[in-house]
């Protein structure tokens, strides 16, 4: 008797992979054959977690910390978190309002599933960071990607989410800075974005969690404007925590007790040594190290930006902030996909190609981050100009 295979649920159709993974895989083959590749695929800082971190870690495993703590994290990280906007951003937060999560990703996931029925839209934005609109799908409802372009810095603004905004959305995700363009959203913008969204009785959910990587302004957050944005944001990415797996969100009070029991429910709690070797993340005595690998990625960028424009790909606005430069190819390529496979191949150069943050214009732009030396990024560089004089320039 012949089984039969039982089908997958339907929202997996519309789940699609990771194609950078594809690219990662191929890149670990060439290594394990002896090449050497160019890492601007990932985006993951290549800086260590700081050395403070790794101690505290190290203490809570070995002093026992390792049960279960309270399902929105352990009260001292809260409070950390609540002093950490208050210290840097001069803005008060109870920290009753702040939830720790397994990752940022555990954050959208309870954000989304405590405002969002079946079948509402949340509008966002193309290109953006793909797992959102997998997210939304998640929680059975409606993901609505807006095209976004240089003319708008690849930001949706209040006129764009009025003009979208229909009988069944329920909220509009955005980041700021974004993955994968690095652009960011000022404070004026937000507040003309969530004055549109209070106005419909919905919600503004903002990314945050490259906030400390700001390049050409103060780090600011969405809660200085007001206490009914839900700020999503991450030990992944500033403090370099990023296998740690943990973030946290800050929602209006009223979500409070909804996350709680959401929490209790999808993750009973965060991992608890990643919780207290988050403390000392949030310590002030890290910050000097924390703004000097800041400096670094600002090297990094206004090397890597030059560069790439010279070798002729268009960069027509200059990220504000993470570590992702999203560069047009259109005059090198007209198939981004293709494009970064044969340049991984023959180069051993490994970049993104524009699929994996949308549909418009993704055939036609690529994404470097610029998470790894200034040499190395050179060496990229160097390798790709190699590369782009094997092939025919498009008109």
């Amino acid at each position: 008797m012949t089984s039969r295979t039982p089908p997958l649920a339907r929202r997996m159709s519309d789940i699609a992979p990771f194609h950078v993974m594809a690219l990662l895989a191929r890149a670990h083959e060439l290594e394990a054959a002896g090449r050497d590749v160019v890492h601007m695929e990932i985006g993951e800082p290549d800086f260590a977690s700081p050395e403070p971190v790794v101690e505290a870690g190290l203490r809570a495993i070995s002093s026992g910390r390792t049960r279960y703590t309270a399902a929105v994290g352990i009260p001292e990280l809260r409070e950390a978190i609540a002093a950490h906007y208050d210290r840097h951003f001069g803005v008060a937060v109870d920290p009753g309002r702040v939830v720790v999560t397994p990752g940022a990703s555990g954050a959208l996931l309870l954000a989304l599933a405590a405002t969002v029925n079946p079948g509402e839209e949340v509008l966002l934005t193309d290109p953006g960071y793909p797992c959102n609109r997998h997210f939304v799908r998640f929680v059975e409802g409606s993901p609505v990607s807006l095209p976004v372009d240089a003319a708008s810095h690849y930001q949706l603004n209040a006129q764009s989410v009025a003009d979208r905004w229909g009988e069944r959305t329920r909220a509009v995700m955005l980041a700021s800075p974004s993955n994968p363009t690095g652009t960011t959203l000022g404070a004026g913008e937000i507040a003309g974005i969530l004055d549109t969204v209070r106005r419909h009785d919905g919600y503004l959910i903002l990314d945050e969690i490259y906030q400390g990587l700001v390049y050409d302004a103060a780090p600011s957050s969405a809660l200085s404007i007001g206490d009914d944005v839900i700020v999503i944001n991450s030990f992944s990415k500033y403090f370099y925590m990023t296998g740690w797996r943990l973030g946290w969100l800050v929602v209006p009070p009223h979500l409070s007790e909804a996350m709680e029991r959401l929490a209790q429910n999808l993750f009973l709690s965060p991992p608890a040594p990643s919780q207290y070797a988050a403390l000392a993340a949030l310590d002030p005595d890290c910050d000097a190290l924390l703004a000097a690998r800041r400096d670094a990625f600002v090297e990094r960028r206004d090397f890597l930006i030059p560069a790439l424009r010279e070798l002729g790909f268009k960069i027509p606005v200059t990220p504000g902030g993470a570590f992702y430069v999203y560069a047009d190819c259109s005059g090198l390529t007209g198939d981004s996909f293709a494009f970064a496979l044969d340049l991984l191949e023959k180069q051993a150069v490994a970049i993104t190609p524009g699929v994996d943050f949308g549909v418009h214009r993704a055939e036609h732009h690529v994404r470097f981050a610029y998470t790894t030396t200034v040499e190395r990024l050179a060496l990229g560089v160097e390798r790709i100009g190699a590369y782009l004089g094997t092939v025919p320039r498009r008109g």
